[in-house]
C-alpha cells in the first residue's frame, strides 16, 4: 500500500524532551552528590537534608514530566486517529449518497484489519 500523503500528527519532540533530559539530569546530580555526603559522613547535616530535598524533588520532576510527554504522545494519536475516522465517514457518507439512487450500492464502512 502507497504511504499516505496526509500530514503526520503532532507529537511532543524536542522541546519536552528537553525538559525531561534536563530534570533527569539534575535529578542524578542531587543523587549522585546525596552519596557522597552520605559515604563522607556520619551524622545527618544540613546540608545533607537540604540535598535530599533536592533529589526527590528533581526525581519527581522528571517522572512527572515523562509522564506528561508520555500521555501527550498518545493523545496526539489517538486524536490523529479520530480525524482519519471522521475523513472515512464523511467519504462514505458522500458516496453512499451518490449511490442512493440505486438499490444495493451502499459502499460498507471499512473496518480494521481482524475487527470484524
Amino acid at each position: 500500500m502507497a504511504e499516505s500523503s496526509r500530514p503526520q500528527p503532532y507529537l511532543p519532540g524536542a522541546v519536552s524532551l528537553f525538559f525531561v533530559a534536563k530534570a533527569g539530569v539534575f535529578a542524578a546530580a542531587f543523587w549522585i552528590w546525596l552519596l557522597v555526603l552520605v559515604l563522607r559522613t556520619d551524622s545527618a547535616t544540613g546540608l545533607e537534608v537540604l540535598v535530599a530535598t533536592g533529589t526527590i524533588t528533581t526525581t519527581l520532576v522528571a517522572v512527572l514530566l515523562g509522564a506528561r510527554m508520555a500521555l501527550q504522545h498518545n493523545a496526539a494519536i489517538r486524536h490523529a486517529e479520530v480525524k482519519k475516522l471522521l475523513v472515512d465517514i464523511s467519504w462514505n457518507a458522500f458516496v453512499a449518497a451518490g449511490n442512493a439512487e440505486t438499490e444495493g450500492k451502499v459502499v460498507p464502512f471499512p473496518a480494521a484489519p481482524g475487527r470484524r
